[in-house]
């Protein structure tokens, strides 16, 4: 299976897995991932799949939040101005496309999902590459 492939089946919004399974298979998968291949010269495919990873995790965040209520008390929480997080809160775009927003950039940051225990390509890459 392709790296992608596989990552859509861990990251998919819809296998009822809570968060911490979900860190723990990714942990997992992208340790051994990372070992297999850390003598290959791939930092640019790192940072293109942490892009598209990142995003996912956003997406899963988003669906999580479910209500408009949620959704715009939690982003008014991550230091969202009221009107704005109101304004995304009420948006008919698809889970997938507000996951590219600004204002979840803004909001759940790279740091927060971090400090939240996800582990990224490029840092675990890096991390083994020394």
């Amino acid at each position: 299976m392709k790296l992608k492939a596989k990552l859509r089946v861990l990251t998919s919004r819809s296998n009822g897995w809570g968060n911490d399974k979900r860190k723990s298979k990714l942990s997992s998968f992208i340790k051994g991932w990372i070992n297999y291949y850390k003598y290959a010269d791939i930092l640019n495919l790192m940072k293109r799949i942490d892009e598209w990873y990142r995003r996912r995790l956003r997406m899963i965040i988003w669906k999580q939040w479910k209500k408009l209520k949620t959704k715009g008390r939690n982003l008014i929480k991550l230091g969202i101005n009221k009107y704005k997080a109101w304004e995304y809160a009420n948006t008919r775009k698809s889970y997938w496309r507000t996951s590219k927003s600004l204002i979840l950039q803004r909001s759940v940051t790279n740091d927060r999902l971090k400090r939240a225990g996800y582990i990224f390509f490029l840092d675990y890459y890096k991390q083994v590459r020394v």
